[in-house]
């Protein structure tokens, strides 16, 4: 059997439920790929300790915030690190990782004030993986 690529990916744009609000991102042309490449799934909240569902939050400065003001930075931390342990296992060199995530944002994320709010910038996943050289693309990149 060929070789295919191996691709860490965001678990939503699967189809999982690991949404915040227990729902999915289903997104066709990612489900596309796993014709060509391998994708693993994962979702750095769960991995970090959220339950699912779990209340929203978004990135102000280098911190996470749920919309009640509770800081969970230190899940998205440890969900982050869970990720890049699969990454190194696999000696993954992409992802595709959901748009405006506090943990796989790339490119945009919400402002931290909970209005719907868009900011240039990437979650806390997004951040650590390119830190280690990982190529990202977000499921708009396709």
């Amino acid at each position: 059997m060929k070789n295919k690529n191996i691709i860490i990916c965001s678990a939503c744009l699967l189809g999982i439920n690991c949404r915040y609000d227990g729902k999915n991102n289903l997104n066709k042309k990612v489900l596309d790929l796993t014709k060509k490449a391998i994708l693993i799934p994962v979702c750095p909240e769960q991995f970090g300790g959220l339950p699912t569902p779990r209340e929203p939050a978004e990135q102000k400065g280098n911190k996470v915030f749920t919309k009640s003001g509770k800081d969970v930075t230190k899940y998205f931390l440890k969900g982050a690190k869970e990720v890049l342990k699969i990454v190194k296992f696999f000696g993954i060199k992409e992802a595709i990782l959901k748009q405006k995530s506090p943990s796989c944002g790339y490119g945009k994320i919400y402002d931290g004030t909970f209005s719907g709010k868009l900011i240039e910038g990437n979650g806390i996943t997004t951040k650590l993986l390119k830190k280690k050289k990982i190529k990202i693309f977000s499921e708009e990149d396709l």
